[in-house]
């Protein structure tokens, strides 16, 4: 694989082919203004609805196949919430890394919007201590190296990604992932029966004690029980502004990632884990009107720094989605007070 090398420490976008996002909407979308009162660039070019949900403000090419992307972190998110007031929620990791590849698949690789981007693969490992909340500004850069790519025309059909965020001119996590392009026209060919469901009602199953899951509040939980213990049924709620920011017709890989994070939680002493390091394959499309089963167990670590989970997802008897957590040992509660903001969820409710 690509070793990564930090570009810079400045989140500057200068240079040919560089952006700030202040980008003509797509049609029928209209500029907004962002948390800071920057202009936000269209949103679709990373497949979020909502001003709030986006991280990307940037971006620069280094050479035809590495970049970097300027991002930036809310010091508190209605889903993404500080971890017991001290951490930033290392899914804002994984979040970042899903938003910065499509966005260079749009912007850099010319993936026309309108087309599927498949993660297949997706991993990360960061240093829990360089998350804990502070004062200073969130300005995150994301340096990006794509490999194995496989053209299809102008476009791209598949590729790897690395990717090294940093801020203040300190590593904050290490990650990469590996996904593919299907045309609208193809897509629509191999979903095209699955793609009734879309705005169909999913019945939304009784949920897990939030506590129970490092959540606070039951709308963010995406658990509901199950016939035995460490094993859940994957709860769906639609209406959820940021796991479900726009209509699909399968379960979106981001609330896979929340529901691993959540088993691992559930199944660990004392409700204290911290994703600090996350290896995960999508297998298949998850559907959403079918049952899917989480399952959650222990694994070896490789000292007592550390504790490790593995979280399996099975729809129709066949593994859909595994994913590996591992968690510093003797967090003292930090996982366990994950919430959001009163006057987000306020806002949620208008």
């Amino acid at each position: 694989m690509v070793q990564l090398t930090s570009h810079s420490t400045s989140v500057s976008v200068e240079g040919k082919g560089a952006a700030e996002f202040t980008a003509t909407p797509k049609e029928g979308e209209t500029a907004s203004r962002g948390r800071h009162g920057e202009a936000d660039f269209p949103r679709h070019l990373v497949h979020r609805s909502d001003a709030e949900d986006v991280f990307p403000t940037g971006w620069t090419p280094q050479t035809d196949t590495q970049f970097s992307v300027s991002a930036r972190w809310p010091h508190a998110h209605r889903f993404f919430a500080p971890v017991s007031g001290r951490y930033q929620d290392p899914l804002l990791i994984a979040e970042t890394m899903r938003q910065t590849t499509m966005l260079l698949g749009h912007a850099a690789f010319d993936v026309p919007v309108g087309d599927q981007f498949v993660m297949w693969e997706l991993a990360y490992v960061c240093e829990p201590d360089r998350l804990l909340l502070d004062a200073a500004s969130w300005d995150i850069t994301v340096d990006v190296s794509c490999s194995r790519i496989r053209r299809r025309g102008r476009s791209i059909g598949s590729m790897h990604v690395e990717l090294l965020l940093h801020r203040l001119g300190t590593v904050l996590a290490r990650g990469g992932g590996r996904i593919s392009c299907t045309s609208a026209k193809v897509y629509d060919r191999l979903r095209g029966d699955r793609q009734d469901v879309i705005g169909a009602p999913i019945p939304l199953l009784p949920a897990v004690a939030p506590a129970e899951v490092g959540r606070t509040d039951e709308r963010d939980v995406v658990l509901a029980p199950g016939p035995q213990r460490n094993v859940w049924q994957l709860r769906l709620d639609t209406a959820h502004p940021t796991l479900f920011a726009r209509p699909n017709d399968h379960v979106p890989g981001i609330l896979l990632l929340e529901a691993a994070r959540q088993a691992a939680v559930a199944v660990t002493p004392g409700h204290d884990f911290l994703p600090a390091s996350v290896k995960t394959d999508f297998l298949r499309y998850v559907e959403l009107d079918r049952p899917c089963w989480i399952e959650a167990r222990a694994v070896p670590a490789g000292d007592r720094s550390t504790a490790g989970v593995h979280v399996s997802a099975i729809q129709d008897g066949e593994p859909v989605f595994t994913c590996t957590l591992g968690s510093p040992s003797g967090l003292h509660g930090t996982a366990g007070n994950q919430g959001s903001r009163p006057d987000d969820r306020q806002n949620d409710q208008s």
